[in-house]
């Protein structure tokens, strides 16, 4: 599946069903399910030379991932999930910001060591901020293509092994709802809007227009996310 940005065709880093064996909710289902791409990446996308020089320059990374609707058994599909490295010399870690261009989209929020869990829906327009000290997951409970952007700092690595050890997040959406992780004992789980206008304006964002122009337009509003401990009051009630 290519994309077409800034005049360029993009190929895609493809998730595949069997590089998520141990995350996978339905292990019965996935016994007898044949390999197949659930999801497509395409990381460090920029319109134009100059975009991705700002881009390195504030030490930047524009990517988008495309999730098509289907099933991993009884589980809505999803992403592997991950967390984010802390910033060096500190105990905090990378923040992260999504926007769906199309779809929509359910973000499961959690802390490693599941004190709290958070489920954001979003549509279309709507943006989702992931603070400092949580991990995420990505879910596609709808029957459309969900297309989102992430704009995250681009000099670390994200950690899956978390994840991974407990065979998946601390809940996993099914056709029947929400189902706790049995290897994975955490608090109850909390459902919350998007930011609104007010959150997003102290972020540098706003619902009603693309974050992809900041770039070139306030590029010194998205330092947040390559500087989290000089912008921590950013955080405060982000999550309700």
């Amino acid at each position: 599946m290519e994309l077409s940005f800034g005049g360029r065709t993009r190929e895609p880093d493809v998730r595949w069903l069997y590089d998520m064996r141990e995350v996978i909710y339905d292990q019965e289902w996935l016994a007898k399910a044949e390999n197949r791409p659930l999801y497509y990446m395409y990381r460090d996308l920029y319109l134009s030379r100059a975009d991705e020089g700002r881009l390195i320059e504030r030490d930047l990374r524009y990517d988008i991932t495309i999730i098509p609707p289907g099933m991993l058994g009884v589980e809505f599909v999803k992403t592997a999930g991950h967390y984010h490295p802390p910033v060096l010399g500190s105990d905090i870690t990378y923040p992260e910001v999504y926007e769906v261009l199309e779809g929509e989209a359910v973000y499961l929020l959690q802390k490693e060591d599941q004190s709290d869990v958070v489920a954001i829906r979003a549509k279309a327009g709507d943006k989702a901020a992931i603070p400092p000290g949580y991990g995420h997951i990505t879910i596609n409970a709808s029957n459309k293509r969900l297309k989102m952007a992430n704009y995250v700092a681009r000099s670390f690595s994200s950690i899956y092994e978390p994840i991974r050890a407990v065979g998946g997040g601390a809940y996993f959406l099914t056709e029947d709802g929400f189902v706790a992780n049995p290897r994975s004992p955490a608090a109850p789980l909390r459902e919350v809007p998007p930011p609104g206008s007010a959150a997003l304006k102290m972020l540098g964002l706003s619902r009603g227009r693309e974050m992809y122009p900041l770039i070139r337009e306030k590029p010194e509003a998205l330092d947040w996310l390559v500087h989290p401990l000089e912008n921590m009051d950013l955080f405060v009630g982000l999550l309700g």
